[in-house]
Order: C-alpha cells, then structure tokens, then sequence
C-alpha cells in the first residue's frame, strides 16, 4: 500500500501535466504551518522560471485541476506561489480502514529488492562483564536489525565477541597459578578434557582483572602470559580446550544479560572465528602487490587524493608478525562474505572509531576483499553521559555494570508504579516494572539521534510524563483499557469500520496514522531509530489529545462510538508495531 504522500503525488503530478506543466514540480511535503493546512507544493515556484509565468498564476491553474478532487478538502494557491492542501476526512477515513484490514503490516510499503545486511553491534569481551558502555551498540544495533526486518530485508546479526589477544593469555596464566594441577597445563596429556568449566562465570570475571592488575606490575607474569596467548593462537590443545570453556561460560552468562534488554543476536561469532582467514587474506594482498613492508610492519595504503586530512596506512601485521584489530575486522569481512555474501554490512560502534573503520573499510574495499556494490557502512554513536556532562558513573566514580544499572531502574520503577497502583499484587507490580523499565532505558537512548552524546537522567526517563517510554506505555495502556471497557460494555467492532473524523483532534490523530509507513520508511533508510521515536511521541500526543477531547465511551450513536474504537484499536497496533522495532513492549497495565 501507497504512502499517502505518494498518492498525493500521483494527484498532484497528474494535475500539473494537465496544465501543461512538467510533472517533477509536483513534488509534495508535509506542511510546516499545520495551522495554514496538511501538505504543501512550492513547485509552482521553480516552473516559474522555465516557462516564464508568474508563479501564482501556475499555482491557481493546478489548484483549479484539484479543487474538485475527493482527495482534497482544500487545494488552494497562495501567493507568491504556494499550493496548500489539506486531505478530505472520507478520503483520510478510507485510507485508514485500508490500513486496519492490512493485518499483518498496516499498509507498510514493504521493499520488493529485499537486501541481505548484516550488522555488527553488541561487542563484549568474553571474561568480562557487560558495562553501561555497552548498551548503545547493543539497544541501537537490535533496532536497526528490527526495523530493517519490518521492511523486508534479511537482516543477520552478529555479536563479533573479543575473545582473542592478550586476554586470553592473562586468563590462562592466572588460572594455571591457581590451579597448576589442571589437564590443560599438562603438555602430555592426551585424554579427553572435562565437560565442565573449571571455573564459574563469577570466578571468571574475578580472574582477568586480577591478571590484568599482576602484568602492570611484573613484568615476568606478562611475558608468561604473552606466551601463552601465542601458544593459544598457534592451536596448543590445553589452552584451545580452556577457551572453549572460558567462550562457554561468558557467552551464557551473556546471553542472560541480554535477554534482559530484549536483545538477540543471530550469530555468537568472535574475533577467534576470524584467526583462519587470515594466512591467505595476508598473502593475497602481498601477491597482488597491495600490502608492503614499512618500519617493519605490513601495511595497505589506504589514502585518497581527495582526503582533506591524513588518512594513515592499514596496518595488517605489526613487525613481529603479530596480527591487529584491524587483520582480525579485515579477516571477519572475509568470513562473512564468503559464508552469506552480504550486500551491506552496519558497524555499530562509538563514533570516536570512525577513522579506524575509515582505514578498515578502503583496505577491504581496495584488496578487493568485497565486491564494488557491497556497501560497507560505519553508524557511530556518541557517548551516555551523567548529569555532569562526563561519561555515567556509578556514585563510586567506577565504570557501572549493565545488570546493576537495570536493576536500579527496575528498582525505581517498582516503587513508582506501587505508589500508584496500591491494587496490584506485587509480583505483578514487580514483572510490569520490568517491562516499564526498558521502555525507559531503550526510549531515553533511541529517541536521540545516535551520534550525538546525551544525558542519561534516571527521573527523567522513568517519568510518565513527556518524551520517555512511560509516556508511550501508558498512553497503549490507555488504549487497552478503553478497549476492554468496550467489550465489558457489549459494544462490538465487528462490522464496524473508521468514520470520517468529526473534529480537529480526531484528524490530527488520523494524520499521524497515516504517515506510519514514510515514519518507518525514513527510520530505515537513515538508520535512525529516533525517528520512530519522534514518530510515536507525535501519535500518542494525538491520542491523548483526542481522547481528553472526545466522550469516547458515553458516545450515544454506536456507529460513531464503533468508528472511534476501531481508530483506537488502529492506534494501539500501530503504537505496539514501533515499540516492537524498539525494542520493548507494552504491559497490560501500569
């Protein structure tokens, strides 16, 4: 189904050639004077100039081809060249009923060239726990993956686990001083390993910080453990069967987490699943005459003659031979296009990557590690401050844990939510807290633009009142409500159908409605979430407004009353679609 802007376009267009005029001055936007009318065609303006009229005059000519139009309730020419529309209601009712009986997708234009696109977000090292500094790859990544979903791409995503380099080894030394009679520090052992982690994620998560802290300070402990990272990466049996216990253990446990904030991920692929690509990735770019020695390293050059700043060379394998980062993204890219050949993939990492995947992407690109239509995309994100401006703390001044910041929004939402509903049991108060929680969390992070960095503000993101998720929840909650009501009441939607509205804020609300697909259609091709964000704020305004205007419920005329619950209804589906693609979801009450 059409956007309702393309319809008017059709309309528009077919009027302008009509009058004798080139159809591309027929281009319609929404109007920024909602109070002048809906939509708007400056084209009048431009065919100006080509055929040497006076603007107005062309403005009032394709005016008068609309004037009668069902589309229109209004198709005026204002000077110096305007033309002004405003929708009719029985035209705006029809499209919206189209929209409802679209069950599945509400009048989505879903895409016809469906494209294969993989994104990379998330990015947690194994051993470790996950950090508030992991939340906006993770919340951005799985709305991007939604979104994308929702139009009818396929969309794959990938974790890309740290879990390879020095950590690793720090890992493996720690524990063999703890435990040296362990199998896997035998190099003569040849049975089979245990099936049990000889470590729980709690002792993991202890045992790499406190190796980290020994090889700041002995520098013999770091050689030991430089050591066994080489030994790991050169394939010693002990070691490789102690990372498949250390992937084991982190990844569950992270799975656990993110669970929590309603993220999944498609692939639990790691920098380890990359390590055997990478002799023939480094030997073709040798061979083919792209990578050559400088200092000692093996780098590409990777600069443009139309680089207004220095853009350094991509360094493949340090001196020693040692691989990087950036052999390991390069190696991550091989795998990927050689198993699923995607035609796009989206990195979502901090902004302040942007140079690093700036080298990464023209490596792959100038190796020919891609083909010329894969669309390598970097979508950088800024950073979640506290109040004070700097990066979120806990009140100790450490780098908070991600469990421990949900649960204190949990925390504040369960007594927000008990203060107001003295009824509800409380492992009921507790579960909706939880729900309301996220909405806070993911809403108060989308709804910005992802590059910029904001201000994360626990009282205001769990207020019910503004822009947050609360506000969102509650007005569905509200929805629901009114619904069941209905229903108690005997009332039945059955044969019933979206009336043409019959006031102000009962077509303000349908306006929003109807722009659900170009909302969505936007979000995609931007990749920006906030606009879904925008887009459900702008609707939910509508229907309060609507609501506090209209006696839904004591309406004495059961076709109106019918009409107005079905709107409802459409709302409520429309509201739970882009929360969906959010990333959260709506109780049942609050």
């Amino acid at each position: 189904m059409k956007k309702i802007i393309d319809f008017i376009d059709e309309e528009t267009a077919a009027a302008f050639a009509s009058c004798g005029y080139d159809a591309k001055y027929a281009k319609t936007t929404l109007s920024n004077r909602p109070d002048l009318c809906e939509y708007q065609c400056n084209g009048a303006l431009a065919a100006a100039k080509e055929y040497k009229k006076a603007p107005i005059q062309i403005a009032e000519e394709v005016a008068e081809k609309l004037s009668n139009h069902p589309m229109f309730s209004m198709a005026e020419a204002v000077r110096p060249g305007f033309l002004n529309f405003r929708i009719s209601e029985a035209y705006l009712a029809d499209y919206l009923e189209k929209m409802r009986q679209d069950t599945k997708y509400f009048g989505l234009e879903r895409t016809k060239e469906p494209r294969r696109i993989m994104i990379d977000y998330g990015g947690p090292n194994v051993a470790k726990p996950l950090h508030i500094g992991h939340l906006r790859s993770a919340i951005i990544g799985e709305s991007i993956k939604r979104i994308g979903r929702l139009m009818g791409h396929e969309m794959i995503g990938d974790v890309h686990l740290g879990d390879w380099g020095l950590q690793m080894g720090l890992i493996i030394t720690e524990l063999k001083e703890r435990k040296p009679d362990l199998p896997y520090f035998d190099e003569n052992y040849s049975g089979e390993y245990p099936l049990d982690a000889p470590f729980t994620i709690s002792e993991l998560e202890e045992i790499y910080p406190s190796a980290s802290a020994k090889s700041k300070e002995d520098t013999a402990y770091k050689d030991l453990a430089m050591q066994a990272t080489f030994e790991l990466q050169n394939g010693r049996r002990g070691y490789q069967a102690l990372l498949s216990h250390i992937l084991n253990v982190s990844v569950t446990d992270l799975k656990r987490n993110y669970a929590n904030l309603n993220v999944t991920f498609d692939l639990w692929k790691g920098e380890s699943d990359a390590q055997p690509y990478i002799p023939d990735m480094v030997q073709k770019m040798k061979d083919e005459g792209y990578a050559y020695i400088s200092e000692g390293a093996l780098v590409v050059d990777v600069k443009e003659d139309t680089d207004t700043k220095e853009i350094p060379p991509c360094m493949i394998l340090k001196s020693d031979g040692a691989s990087l980062y950036n052999t390991t993204d390069l190696a991550t890219i091989v795998w990927r296009m050689q198993d699923y050949n995607p035609d796009e993939i989206i990195y979502v990492v901090d902004k302040r990557q942007e140079l690093y995947f700036t080298q990464v992407f023209r490596c792959a690109k100038k190796t020919k590690l891609v083909g010329e239509d894969t669309i390598l995309k970097f979508h950088g994100f800024g950073t979640m401050n506290g109040k004070d401006g700097k990066p979120f703390k806990t009140r100790e001044g450490g780098v908070m844990r991600l469990e421990h910041l949900v649960d204190e929004i949990n925390e504040e939402m369960y007594q927000k939510i008990i203060n107001n509903q003295t009824q509800m049991k409380d492992d009921e108060a507790r579960k909706t807290a939880q729900i309301v929680a996220l909405s806070a969390i993911k809403y108060g992070d989308l709804s910005n633009q992802a590059a910029k960095d904001y201000i994360f503000d626990i009282e205001r993101f769990t207020s019910f009142e503004g822009n947050t998720g609360p506000y969102i929840l509650y007005t569905i909650v509200r929805i629901k409500s009114i619904l069941t009501k209905y229903k108690e009441l005997g009332g039945s939607k059955d044969d019933a159908k979206i009336l043409p509205a019959k006031s102000e804020s009962e077509k303000s609300l349908m306006l929003e409605l109807s722009r659900f697909g170009a909302a969505m259609e936007s979000a995609f091709a931007e990749t920006a979430p906030h606009k879904v964000c925008a887009y459900i704020y702008a609707l939910s305004n509508a229907l309060n407004h609507f609501y506090h205007e209209t006696k839904i419920l004591a309406e004495e005329d059961k076709a109106v009353q019918a009409g107005y619950i079905c709107l409802l209804d459409l709302t409520k589906t429309i509201l739970e679609t882009c929360i969906d693609v959010l990333g959260f979801q709506a109780p049942e009450r609050m």
